[in-house]
């Protein structure tokens, strides 16, 4: 069943707080169906970095807006937060994407556990870290001052799994690069927006 909607019909907002990594693809989604009540903020995509900070950033978010959203929902699995996004989330009756990481959402928890198992030493890129990889690996894990620390961080590592969005060759090229550089195994499985998609649908649904 679709859920695109007459742009002139009368809907609640729902605000959507999302990763930073996730705007363009939310804003697609917004445009592709018509989901014109749906409002989005962001948090900073190199919290991704830093994920110990994001329930925080979370919390201090949903206060600024609480006032202002009956409906709220955010666009985050669990990311590296050790529960604590889940934790500032049940405190404010607020609901989440599924599962641990986009990577596992993107692709849908199954098809993830499937190619996780596959080869444990697995780094994984999306459109977003393939687009933005020398900006949040490269010089965001210093490997442009300390080239050395490459085999450090992705010694264990065999391949480089790209799990794309949208299936264009430039960006597909940019994940190769990235392989390239890590002197990793590429392989490329076209995933689509995922539960990404289906979570916003169901927001939509929910709250017409």
């Amino acid at each position: 069943m679709s859920t695109a909607r007459d742009p002139a019909a009368q809907s609640s907002p729902i605000l959507i707080i999302a990763c930073g990594a996730l705007a363009q693809e939310i804003v697609q989604l917004q445009t592709l169906n018509g989901w014109n009540h749906l409002h989005l903020k962001c948090l900073d995509a190199e919290l991704h970095n830093r994920p110990h900070l994001i329930a925080g950033k979370l919390r201090e978010k949903i206060a600024q807006h609480r006032n202002e959203y009956n409906n709220i929902f955010v666009a985050y699995a669990d990311c590296g937060s050790g529960g604590e996004i889940d934790r500032v989330l049940e405190d404010e009756n607020i609901e989440r994407l599924p599962g641990a990481h986009c990577y596992s959402f993107f692709a849908g928890e199954q098809r993830f556990k499937e190619i996780s198992e596959q080869e444990l030493g697995s780094f994984y890129l999306t459109d977003f870290l393939a687009k933005h990889f020398e900006r949040l690996v490269i010089r965001g894990l210093k490997l442009d001052q300390y080239p050395e620390l490459r085999n450090q961080y992705f010694g264990n590592y065999t391949r480089v799994v790209y799990l794309s969005q949208e299936d264009n060759p430039s960006v597909r090229s940019l994940a190769k690069n990235a392989a390239l550089f890590l002197g990793l195994d590429f392989e490329h499985e076209h995933c689509g927006y995922g539960d990404l998609q289906t979570g916003l649908e169901s927001q939509v649904i929910k709250f017409g």
